[in-house]
């Protein structure tokens, strides 16, 4: 997978806006939860009110206050407000805009709970021998300064049996009660509060969804682009792909390579990077924001995650060897589905349906059986998850209430430990389901990759030389030997001969004799393994590919047509040639006839695979493509085999009188097709064992003989 990212250098600003976009998001994911937590323990528990450093504070309260103060921190308290108003025969202090509310609220928080904590009687018998009706406030005020030290000391020694947590909601409920003492409007600041974090939570929960789109949008369009550029890439890589290389990975594996491994790699590209990025800036930042806000419970994420790595690794451990050979399935479905399509009026004509029918069966329900297997196992996945999810949300609730009763944690921050732990889970849930993903793209990558890292075998040189011009069109075979890749012995064996410009040379042999493997050296769709092959007087090796096959035009044994107008097939070889070339091809190749009577004529639309005109029509019009192309060698590989005698002979007369100073090479299995050849070359078992003209042939090669002879009497090849 790893070797399908360089394919993305092309990608990188948006891999880098990605990332950015995944880091805002997951900051924001995980700003939610404390926004969540203020609203429950300042906007509810609270009244919105966020520390002691109080907006309004009557007379009476800020004396009490200053009393528990030293001088220093008392002087900043007292200039930290100024008079306002009146309320009931007491002044009211207003805080001043410049004042530093962290510094006043740790300054005051502590005398405050101390005011809180005195005016309750109870309380001022357990932590002082003051008789009732004692004001301590008055006493400590009027206390000499050691004997204040002492009460003091007295107090705080017995405040830090408290938690700091205690000690900060006595504070509010101190600057609660004052502001509902001086008639200020509690249940506003409430209200305020709780609105003005409920939008801040709305603009987060809108930014994260803008980004998380964002994300998917780029995301979706870089695969996409990507997939796009791997398919491009595999499909040159297969046109330039030899017979060799054809036949090593089959037309079918080539084909789900291209279409469903590429998607496969979209679909976890577009994923991956989310997933690979978001899920740990997720995990971390949310193990680290539990922790900030308690971390008593740190065993609790501890224990769900290695609960969930232990699921993960369980699953993954069973199903990975399972992906590996889901898509071997595939390309056995698609080559079984592919052959049986192909092969349908043979399969009808043997009456066979039953069997293949079988075979696809057996082919389906094999991929069917393995999908069912991971899914089955990956369905556990999810509730094993949830189950977990539930047990940490329990033993949150459980732990945390404990944590509220001794007043070490509030509400609000279970409820924010209990989402940070969920992200935390969530992320490694994330992680869990690319790991069923990743395995099969794995396996997708490593076959694409496959087919662009596979070393075609038949290589163009990178200086190539110029065909030399006083020896156009002629062909030589050099002590040509081939041997296919991974066989043990040679189908063709020490060949040498010429075809001249202006000639006919025509190969016959046994099936197997190594005909059309010969002429196939030519257009290099296989390489000899021994010897050379020299066109224009210049070894093949030694050329451009595609400028010695523009040199050439070739005819395959079984016409091959495309989808399109037969104009567009004919003109295939030559994009210039004109509508009067093109009619004179047809009519040379005698197509002209069943042509003309078709609908459209020339514009009449081929289907897929020629699937709509016959084998000779395919062939004759495969000829035509041939003729239009105009080049100086034409190879006919068994070519005329579909044709009719009449038609035959008419073609050939034809093809004569535009071939006359070109170099033409036939593969045919009737001896009526080349007898009039002006050089019959007879290949037995990969060697020449004859080269001469009919009559030659006839009186000197024992093998083309008997070949004459098994298709015409004596008397017809005497008679020739």
């Amino acid at each position: 997978m790893l070797k399908i990212f360089k394919y993305l250098k092309n990608e990188v600003l948006s891999v880098i806006l990605i990332i950015l976009l995944l880091i805002v998001q997951a900051y924001l994911d995980l700003t939610l939860p404390e926004y969540t937590s203020k609203i429950i323990n300042v906007g509810v528990g609270q009244n919105g009110i966020e520390n002691a450093a109080m907006e309004q504070i009557g007379e009476k309260s800020l004396e009490k206050i200053s009393i528990f103060l030293p001088e220093k921190d008392k002087d900043y308290l007292l200039n930290s407000y100024r008079k306002t108003s009146t309320y009931k025969n007491e002044t009211i202090y207003k805080l001043k805009e410049d004042v530093d509310y962290e510094k006043l609220d740790k300054i005051v928080a502590k005398p405050m709970t101390l005011v809180s904590f005195f005016e309750d009687k109870d309380n001022l018998k357990q932590m002082t021998n003051l008789p009732d009706n004692m004001d301590i406030f008055m006493v400590l005020e009027n206390a000499p300064s050691e004997e204040k030290a002492n009460i003091l000391k007295q107090i705080d020694k017995e405040f830090k049996k408290y938690p700091d947590t205690i000690i900060d909601q006595m504070a509010i409920n101190f600057v609660k009660e004052e502001y509902e003492r001086i008639n200020v409007d509690v249940d506003k600041i409430q209200i305020n509060y709780i609105l003005k974090v409920g939008l801040i939570m709305i603009l987060i929960a809108l930014l994260c969804m803008v980004s998380g789109i964002a994300t998917v949008f780029i995301g979706s369009r870089m695969a996409a682009r990507l997939a796009k550029n791997l398919r491009e890439k595999v499909f040159k890589k297969v046109v330039g792909f030899s017979k060799n290389e054809m036949k090593t990975f089959g037309a079918a594996s080539l084909i789900t390579r291209t279409t469903n491994d590429i998607q496969q790699i979209q679909m976890v590209i577009v994923f991956l990077f989310r997933v690979v990025i978001y899920a740990p800036i997720i995990g971390v930042g949310g193990v680290f924001k539990a922790l900030n806000t308690n971390s008593s419970m740190t065993y609790i994420i501890g224990l769900a995650v290695c609960a969930i790595l232990g699921i993960v690794i369980a699953l993954f451990a069973i199903a990975m060897p399972k992906f590996t050979k889901v898509q071997k399935l595939i390309d056995k479905l698609n080559l079984v589905t592919r052959e049986i399509l192909t092969g349908l009026p043979v399969i009808r004509a043997f009456s066979n349906e039953k069997h293949e029918e079988e075979r696809f069966e057996k082919a389906n329900k094999d991929l069917t059986k393995i999908n069912i297997f991971i899914n089955r196992t990956m369905s556990f996945m999810m509730p094993i998850m949830m189950l977990v999810m539930n047990f940490v949300c329990l033993a949150i609730v459980y732990s945390g209430a404990k944590g509220v009763d001794n007043g070490s944690m509030q509400v609000g921050d279970i409820l924010a430990y209990i989402q940070y732990t969920m992200q935390i889970i969530m992320s490694f849930l994330m992680i869990s389901m690319m790991s069923i993903m990743l395995p099969r793209a794995n396996v997708s990558a490593k076959r694409v990759v496959e087919v662009l890292e596979t070393k075609n075998t038949i290589i163009n040189t990178k200086t190539p030389q110029e065909f030399n011009p006083d020896k156009k069109g002629t062909v030589e075979f050099r002590n040509v030997s081939f041997r296919y890749p991974d066989a043990n012995y040679d189908v063709i064996t020490d060949v040498n001969l010429t075809a001249n410009p202006g000639e006919v040379t025509a190969f016959i042999g046994s099936t197997g004799s190594g005909k059309s493997t010969l002429i196939n050296l030519i257009p290099r769709f296989y390489d000899t393994t021994g010897g050379e092959i020299l066109v224009d007087g210049v070894n093949i090796k030694d050329v451009d590919i595609k400028t010695l096959r523009d040199k050439i035009g070739f005819v395959p044994q079984k016409g091959i047509l495309f989808t399109g107008s037969i104009k567009d097939n004919v003109r295939y070889g030559n994009e210039n040639i004109t509508d009067k070339d093109i009619k004179q091809a047809l009519e040379i190749s005698q197509s002209s006839e069943f042509v003309s009577k078709l609908p459209d004529k020339e514009n009449y639309q081929i289907a897929q695979g020629g699937s709509n005109v016959s084998g000779g029509q395919k062939q004759r019009l495969s000829i035509a493509r041939a003729i239009a192309k105009n080049p100086d060698i034409y190879i006919f590989d068994d070519s005329f085999s579909a044709l009719d005698y009449k038609t035959d002979a008419k073609l050939r007369k034809e093809l004569a009188t535009i071939t006359k100073d070109k170099t033409v090479l036939i593969v045919a299995q009737r001896i009526s097709t080349i007898m009039h050849a002006e050089k019959i070359v007879v290949l037995h078992e990969g060697e020449v064992v004859g080269i001469g003209k009919h009559k030659d042939l006839l009186k000197n090669c024992q093998v083309y003989k008997e070949i004459a002879l098994s298709q015409l009497s004596k008397e017809e090849l005497e008679n020739a």
